[in-house]
């Protein structure tokens, strides 16, 4: 589609930050001293991996309320051969956990998975085996350059000297302020005097330095087999919580091949299940192949109408038939095949609303954060990172100065379910790092936090890059919408006329203020410049490195 998208919209916007354009490496994510943090390794000589570690380490100290060490994750890992690969790291169910460990909360609906006293919610009964650490250790050990020590030094320094706390932190500890002032550990430090930090107040973390530099010192094993973990199973044991020692020690992480998507002549690399995304953005691309997307307009009423029955569909099977892949049969063939797509759209309808239901089912058998960084050797890492919701479980670990996850909220406490608990099952996950290539070349790299709203969020941006001819910087910041069955969120930017159409085609729409969080990525252009964008919707900043060192003899002399 030529032209300008502008003259096809029925939305519009202005982008709120500007991108930076860089030739030697770029490090985006959604806090700057972590962007920062990679750039430095970066500026050293380091590649896309030593530049992406340290910046996750110091995201766990100045994003503390999205990431942390006793958290999961999943990296997807684009080296300069052309190799892609994922580095799942997603917690576990603890071994001591049954599919009828929880009650679930009497009425709840199908995918509400409360339950009686918040157990899986908030606490120590929350807490899944944690993967991120041993995951971001061994990355770094197998694809990059530095040592673990070098790499880790930016994130210890901001938890022992403090960093100041931004508007948007201060308003995520006053969401969670209720429960966390139930743990005197997390409270002590995010809420001094029983009132959420302000705006400017210095974080300092001095326990959780000491634990980082262990890490420096020890690597992953002084959590996994070390005395960190120690710590962390004393206090399990005298919590109530589920984790053990043999949790710890058994912890794998396994490398996955990317779910593959064809749309428009370009292919589309995402992650693969346990993790829904991968499957589902290929889905509901392949169903929008069939529309003029773009000859339609971005933010238009039937744009959005076609972007909300793909999500339905999409949902549907993701209930039915999403999970573990050593558990759950997940129909991956089936859900990413063009003959399904093609199944499914015929029957959307074009001026109604419908619900919809599965269209597949099992096979037999067996809050977050994003970061992008590139470098100029042609290795690519873009990673999501959570510990589930914000500040987790909303408890620190004694002794580490860490935030625990709460994943075992994204287990269905009924037994029978494809997302039911068992011990050693793995979270499944709507995380999306995924990149773009065309003609072989990888033009994209992007991704997101925000639960359930992740895939769907990616998705529109890829439709946004793609159909819509938006550069990278308003394809990030373009608004949004969801759905998974129930209300269609739109962000308030779309216009009231709009929102009666879709209104008229029987959705029920609920304006909202975002959805999903800060998206960030990068462009990479035929000239070997790359461009990295971060959006409004968190405090994502992009540093890039270019210019470089001056050629072998040549110095300024004075005659």
């Amino acid at each position: 589609m030529g032209g300008n998208w502008r003259d096809r919209t029925a939305t519009t916007f202005d982008c709120q930050k500007m991108p930076a354009v860089s030739s030697r490496g770029m490090v985006v994510s959604n806090h700057p001293l972590a962007s920062s943090a990679g750039a430095e390794m970066l500026a050293a000589g380091g590649n896309a991996i030593d530049a992406a570690i340290p910046t996750l380490f110091t995201l766990t100290v100045v994003e503390p309320m999205m990431v942390g060490i006793i958290g999961g994750g999943m990296a997807h890992i684009r080296l300069a051969d052309g190799s892609h690969r994922f580095i799942d790291g997603q917690s576990t169910v603890p071994a001591a956990v049954r599919d009828t460990t929880y009650t679930s909360r009497p009425g709840s609906a199908h995918d509400v998975f409360d339950t009686v006293g918040n157990e899986n919610l908030n606490g120590p009964k929350a807490v899944a085996t944690p993967g991120s650490l041993k995951a971001w250790c061994e990355t770094l050990r197998r694809f990059g350059t530095m040592s673990l020590a070098d790499v880790m030094q930016p994130a210890i320094k901001h938890a022992a000297r403090g960093y100041a706390a931004t508007p948007y932190l201060h308003e995520c500890i006053s969401e969670s302020a209720a429960e966390m002032r139930k743990d005197k550990p997390i409270a002590a430090i995010y809420l001094p005097d029983g009132e959420p930090l302000k705006v400017g107040e210095r974080v300092v973390q001095a326990e959780y330095a000491e634990t980082l530099r262990t890490i420096a010192d020890h690597g992953e094993k002084a959590l996994y087999e070390g005395p960190l973990g120690d710590v962390l199973v004393d206090y399990m044991e005298k919590a109530g919580g589920f984790i053990r020692r043999n949790d710890l020690t058994g912890y794998k992480t396994v490398e996955r091949q990317p779910i593959r998507a064809d749309y428009r002549g370009w292919t589309m690399l995402g992650p693969p299940p346990p993790a829904a995304s991968g499957v589902h953005i290929a889905q509901m691309l392949n169903i929008l192949e069939g529309y003029d997307i773009g000859g339609l307009g971005f933010g238009t009423s039937e744009t959005i109408h076609y972007l909300a029955e793909v999500l339905k569909i999409a949902f549907a099977d993701r209930a039915a038939a999403s999970g573990d892949p050593d558990y759950v049969g997940v129909p991956v063939e089936k859900l990413t095949s063009k003959a399904y797509a093609e199944e499914r759209r015929r029957a959307i309808d074009p001026a109604r609303a419908q619900a919809w239901g599965a269209g597949v089912s099992q096979l037999e058998g067996a809050h977050t954060t994003h970061m992008t960084a590139a470098d100029a050797f042609g290795n690519v890492v873009a990673t999501t990172q959570t510990i589930n919701n914000l500040f987790g479980a909303k408890i620190m670990i004694p002794g580490l100065g860490a935030i625990a996850n709460n994943y075992m909220n994204l287990f269905d406490p009924r037994p029978g379910h494809a997302l039911s608990l068992a011990p050693g099952k793995r979270v499944t996950t709507s995380m999306s790092p995924m990149m773009a290539l065309r003609d072989g070349k990888l033009r994209y790299a992007l991704g997101l936090p925000g639960g359930k709203r992740i895939f769907p969020s990616a998705m529109q941006a890829l439709v946004n890059l793609i159909d819509h001819g938006m550069s990278l910087q308003e394809a990030v910041e373009a608004p949004r919408i969801w759905t998974e069955g129930n209300a269609l969120e739109v962000e308030q930017k779309v216009p009231e006329a709009v929102r009666a159409k879709l209104a008229g085609l029987g959705h029920k729409v609920q304006p909202v203020a975002t959805v999903a969080g800060g998206m960030n990525g990068i462009a990479f252009h035929d000239d070997g410049s790359m461009t990295g964008a971060a959006c409004w919707r968190a405090d994502g900043t992009p540093v890039g490195i270019s210019g470089g060192l001056a050629k072998a003899g040549i110095r300024f002399r004075l005659s």
